[in-house]
């Protein structure tokens, strides 16, 4: 039995995006079960390399398909991760909204719509499936804890219009008990709070990361009128207050400005107030129910500082938070939920991992792809690249890692992961300019080897096994010194414990650095930059090397460095454009006084997300059709070598930003023909490159 579950939006890549609420629509993913059992699995932003992809999950689709070697029309069962109801009434606001739009008014007739332009195939009506959003939540993160009976708590930001259920499952039945209104919403609680600190959506965690720099006392009062406790584990919260009473009390705070100590003490008292209303409902329903264990999910359950104060307080015995906790795991949830109504309910089994996404393919396919970038990287084959690699980072190096198949979810686990020495306290503040380009204050988390993980973090009794850095907690006070750049300024960690049964490669590795300095322990953030999601393939993982100061890179068995560069070895690049950006020429003010001729390249259809370039980098990048070799466009715009140069560096800029793509030419890339070709055509697919 086969069950596949969508989240995501409803239009295509290249489209204009749908004018639909924030809080709806994003986290594009597909995951497909098998029986029961996750068989594959993969966010949309992966593949399709956009933030949060607000975009139909047809890439995600793909991969789920090819993985389990299955055309659509053998799939079972197709969830949508919300109501039909709900989707209906989106549609129809976005009628209102954008009354010339040319797509089905009926949500299940635009899905089936979608599918049919993009697998060739009509789904018939009875094998699509719409699933309350908040049960999809409540039934991902019941059905992988492994537990018979829990209490459940799934809240977000909104969905379905409601921001919340709170459950019972038994068996596998899920029972709800109480639900919150959109307007009772914790997410959009966080979310309208953090506008006044220079952050909007998807930046919570960020607040959360700076709450511990601040004291919640001077502002606990203020933040007081935001929210009641109420009877029987009920709650309200004033979203409308919040605003008018920042704006009379604080120094708004925009995006770029400093931070002050009132924006620090700001977000502790933020952080304070979610802490005692996640509490204050739990604790009721905990003793109303008499249940011992615990199952969160949906995007506030990303808040690892509150899961961590809810490990500590011992109120439940145990606790299970679904990894990927955001509307990406809507789509596991859907595929759960349908897969069980079919018969084939999950296994009662706690989750031990998430590498359901795109394997980065053979040796072969992987020394190919490195081999095209000849010109720029060295590369040399290891027996053991673990011992290597540690012996790296022991000497002071950071690094790409990246092995086997990608995780699912927002957390880099060992597959995806730059890694370093968690000792020097500068390792942060270096790794957050040179890679990731962001506040210096935001910490790393450490990944430990499962066995040694006690000896440096506090535990609860009897808990030893935390794989998916869903939960803060606190460093021994004898190692946070040893520990400088994973232990955030209030002494806490966000951990990763990691088992030889589960990622044998990333335990090596680790035990590797154990044995060159006697610590267990490694800095683990994603591969990524600022401008793009963890990255995915073997492709995304040397463009990420190479537009940042990373000093090595390890995949597969392949230790790889950066060659020193010229002029010539950027030209003789391919260049493209992503699906999601457009150029743009246009008049505009750039005095008071004075108007010009402006080009600008987008992501995506605003203004909003613009660069501003040169017209001849505008005239070169107008004359791109699917991809051209970057030397011969520069051709047609100068001979000048220093005109060329001043070009490219622009262009390297763009590419930083992900504006444009960059990669070997397509001959280069080429393997031959026959059976060799038909290889690497398949391995491609399966990694969601073709």
């Amino acid at each position: 039995m086969l069950c596949l579950g969508l989240s995501g939006g409803l239009d295509k890549i290249h489209e204009n995006p749908l004018d639909l609420p924030k809080t709806f629509l994003h986290d594009g993913a597909a995951v497909l079960v098998r029986d029961g059992r996750v068989v594959a699995a993969v966010e949309e932003e992966r593949l399709n390399r956009i933030k949060h992809s607000n975009k139909f999950p047809s890439s995600a689709i793909r991969y789920c398909l090819a993985t389990a070697g299955v055309k659509l029309h053998d799939i079972d069962r197709i969830a949508f991760y919300a109501t039909e109801a709900y989707c209906n009434a989106m549609l129809e606001r976005l009628l209102v909204s954008q009354p010339d739009i040319s797509i089905p008014m009926d949500a299940k007739l635009l899905l089936r719509k979608l599918l049919a332009q993009e697998f060739g195939t009509e789904v018939e009506e009875s094998r699509l499936s719409f699933v309350h959003h908040h049960h999809a939540h409540a039934a991902s993160a019941f059905a992988m804890s492994g537990f018979e009976q829990s209490l459940i708590l799934a809240v977000d930001g909104g969905g379905d219009f409601l921001s919340g259920v709170l459950a019972v499952g038994s068996g596998t039945e899920i029972t709800e008990l109480a639900s919150f209104p959109e307007n009772n919403s914790l997410g959009l609680f966080y979310l309208e709070a953090i506008r006044y600190l220079g952050y909007g959506l998807f930046d919570e965690y960020k607040v959360m990361g700076l709450a511990p720099y601040g004291d919640p006392a001077p502002y606990r009062e203020l933040f007081g009128q935001f929210y009641e406790l109420l009877d029987n584990g009920s709650y309200r919260v004033h979203l409308d207050r919040i605003g008018p009473t920042l704006l009379r009390n604080i120094q708004v705070r925009r995006k770029g400005m400093p931070f002050t100590q009132q924006h620090r003490d700001v977000s502790a008292s933020l952080q304070e107030a979610l802490e005692r209303i996640m509490f204050h409902i739990l604790q009721h329903y905990r003793k109303s129910t008499g249940m011992k264990r615990l199952c969160l999910a949906g995007g506030v359950a990303h808040n690892c500082t509150v899961n961590g104060k809810l490990l500590y307080s011992g109120l439940f015995e145990d606790i299970f938070v679904q990894p990927a906790a955001h509307d990406a795991g809507c789509a596991l949830g859907a595929a759960l939920m349908v897969s069980s109504d079919l018969g084939m309910p999950a296994p009662r089994e706690r989750l031990q991992d998430v590498y359901w996404g795109p394997d980065i393919g053979s040796e072969r396919a992987v020394e190919r792809e490195l081999s095209a970038w000849a010109g720029h990287l060295d590369v040399e084959r290891h027996d053991d690249v673990a011992a290597s690699a540690a012996g790296w980072m022991a000497d002071g190096a950071v690094i790409g890692w990246v092995q086997g198949r990608s995780e699912f979810g927002p957390r880099a686990l060992g597959n995806r992961s730059i890694l370093a020495d968690p000792r020097p306290a500068s390792n942060k503040d270096r790794i957050n300019a040179m890679v990731k380009k962001r506040e210096g204050y935001r910490p790393f988390a450490p990944s430990v080897l499962e066995e040694d993980a006690n000896e440096f973090f506090e535990l609860p009794d009897g808990k030893r096994e935390f794989p998916f850095m869903n939960f803060v907690v606190r460093v021994r006070d004898p190692k946070r010194n040893v520990l400088g750049a994973i232990t955030h300024v209030d002494g806490t960690a966000r951990l990763q414990t990691v088992s030889r049964r589960t990622n044998p490669l990333y335990w090596d590795v680790i035990s590797a650095f154990k044995e060159r300095t006697g610590i267990p322990v490694l800095l683990n953030t994603s591969f990524n930059n600022n401008a793009e999601p963890i990255v995915d393939s073997v492709s995304d993982a040397i463009t990420t090397f190479l537009t940042t100061d990373l000093d090595g890179l390890v995949i597969g068995p392949f230790l790889i460095k950066k060659r020193t560069t010229g002029l010539d070895d950027w030209t003789a690049l391919a260049i493209s454009l992503p699906a999601y950006v457009s150029l743009h020429r246009v008049r505009a003010f750039t005095a008071e006084d004075r108007q010009e001729t402006v080009c600008e390249i987008r992501r995506g259809h605003s203004n909003r997300n613009s660069v501003r370039i040169s017209h001849d980098l505008f005239d070169l990048l107008m004359r791109i059709d699917g991809e051209a070799v970057l030397g011969s466009l520069l051709d047609t715009i100068t001979p000048d070598r220093s005109e060329r140069e001043a070009l490219m560096k622009e262009l390297l800029g763009l590419w930083e930003q992900r504006c444009v793509r960059l990669r070997p030419p397509r001959a280069t890339r080429a393997i031959g023909s026959g059976a060799g070709h038909a290889e690497a055509e398949s391995e491609r697919a399966t990694m969601g490159v073709v």
